[in-house]
């Protein structure tokens, strides 16, 4: 009975140690080759680590031949060379689509700003899918573009009406639509959030409402903040330029101030940022916001909102100016009345001390979004969000401090900047929502009359006026 025993064990032992070597102690750790006996963890002895060594988990199963061949100097430089020509190339591309764009008109830049927001949502969806699981779930994909869809549909509305609503409420087709835009807005969602509720699977809970809430995330944090990007634009073309120029000037002295003179790490999340970069750029963009602005108002192109969508840098746009942009005469505090060399007043514009502020929450602030964007490709272990521009990354990685300044000058501008006039559309907007037919008729005879009496209509012309408004009435 014993001696078949012993002879399994030896064979099993044998089959064992042969995936190490040829040696039966070669292959072994040095405690068992030197007779000891094998560790035990809670009463039962663990599987011994054969044919492994102390240098790493794959190296000791690897040949010479497996070991992947380590890149000599010369292809390493080759390869820098080729990314450094790729990322000049792409920016100077990007660099003459978005000046081509900003003189071309405003529409152009609300096109690229569309399309930075649709592809920077799918990257940021893409990174949190899990394509085996996904793969059996057949409408995840789908709603996840819905309530995009759904969302801009919302946040474009919005802005059109608001814009132009001399044209969009004396239309008949559109006048239903822009009335019970946010009720049709809601009923919208409302048939994607019943959709994904029943499109619930067993097995998939976690998944799927992890999916739905990443989705709203970034709805909020791209969609949301990328449409008041787009609301800038329609305010003025200075208020879209401004921020976006201030945000890219930030990052490019942050770089150079921070090689050259940085030294103290600034956030673990962003090893390569340092605080003399991070204080030396804020000087260089208040400085570049000074003098950029101080150009940029001077042209009723940039200053004046948009009132003609079809306009571009050579038509130009007319509008009276914004106070903000005409210079006052402010009188310089602190100044010894025996000290008559100095000057005792000073004349600026209110918008470069408007500017100063930008410019500082560009510079100290906006990074966050930067910030935010870097712990997320941690959290999921990527480098970049895409691939979108070669040499670049992805949309989402040149656009994580944009969405944050466009957001705030948006917020900054309606609170401290915008002045708020009685136009066309908000006088059409009250009579069509507050007045009855009838008096709406009453409201054109006697504004007729007005115009009659300061010689801008004619007597003749209201009179065949009236006739008409009778004829339609009856």
């Amino acid at each position: 009975m014993t001696k078949p025993k012993k002879d399994v064990k030896f064979q099993h032992r044998e089959r064992r140690l042969s995936r190490g070597s040829d040696s039966p102690t070669e292959g072994r750790s040095t405690s068992r080759a030197n007779g000891a006996k094998s560790p035990v963890r809670n009463g039962h002895p663990t599987r011994p680590d054969y044919g492994r060594q102390d240098t790493g988990m794959t190296e000791g199963w690897a040949t010479e031949d497996e070991k992947a061949p380590q890149p000599t100097a010369q292809e390493e430089y080759a390869k820098k060379k080729q990314t450094f020509i790729t990322r000049t190339i792409w920016t100077l591309v990007m660099i003459a689509v978005f000046f081509g764009a900003m003189f071309a008109g405003h529409i152009y830049m609300i096109i690229i700003v569309t399309a930075l927001q649709i592809v920077s949502f799918n990257e940021v969806i893409a990174i949190s899918n899990v394509p085996m699981r996904a793969r059996s779930l057949q409408f995840t994909k789908t709603l996840n573009w819905y309530f995009l869809g759904t969302t801009m549909y919302f946040l474009y509305g919005e802005s059109v009406i608001y814009y132009f609503k001399h044209i969009v409420l004396i239309d008949k087709v559109l006048l239903p639509f822009a009335t019970h835009h946010r009720f049709i807005s809601f009923m919208l969602y409302v048939m994607g959030f019943v959709f994904f509720v029943g499109s619930l699977q067993k097995g998939h809970y976690r998944f799927q409402f992890t999916q739905f809430a990443w989705t709203h995330m970034a709805l909020y944090l791209i969609v949301v903040q990328a449409h008041f990007i787009m609301n800038n634009i329609f305010e003025g073309m200075i208020w879209f330029f401004i921020p976006v120029s201030l945000v890219i000037t930030n990052d490019i002295f942050a770089y150079i101030v921070g090689i050259t003179i940085g030294r103290t790490q600034l956030i673990k999340l962003s090893p390569k940022k340092t605080v003399e970069g991070f204080v030396g750029a804020w000087l260089f963009t208040v400085l570049f916001g000074f003098g950029m602005t101080n150009i940029l108002m001077r042209y009723k192109y940039f200053i004046c909102p948009v009132n003609d969508l079809g306009a571009n840098i050579f038509t130009g746009l007319e509008c009276v100016p914004n106070p903000v942009f005409i210079a006052h005469t402010y009188q310089v505090p602190f100044v010894p009345p025996n000290w008559t060399h100095l000057p005792t007043t000073v004349q600026i514009s209110p918008m470069q001390f408007h500017i100063f502020v930008m410019a500082t929450f560009a510079s100290l602030i906006a990074p966050f979004g930067g910030f935010f964007a870097s712990g997320l490709k941690r959290t999921f272990n990527i480098k970049d969000f895409g691939d979108s521009i070669p040499g670049h990354g992805g949309i989402t990685d040149r656009m994580d401090c944009q969405f944050i300044m466009g957001f705030f000058a948006f917020m900054y501008y309606q609170s401290f900047i915008a002045v708020y006039r009685a136009s066309p559309g908000s006088v059409i907007e009250t009579a069509i929502t507050s007045l009855t037919p009838e008096e709406q008729v009453e409201v054109v005879k006697l504004l007729g009359r007005h115009l009659v009496n300061q010689g801008q209509l004619s007597a003749k012309a209201l009179a065949d006026l009236g006739e008409q408004f009778r004829i339609a009435m009856k």
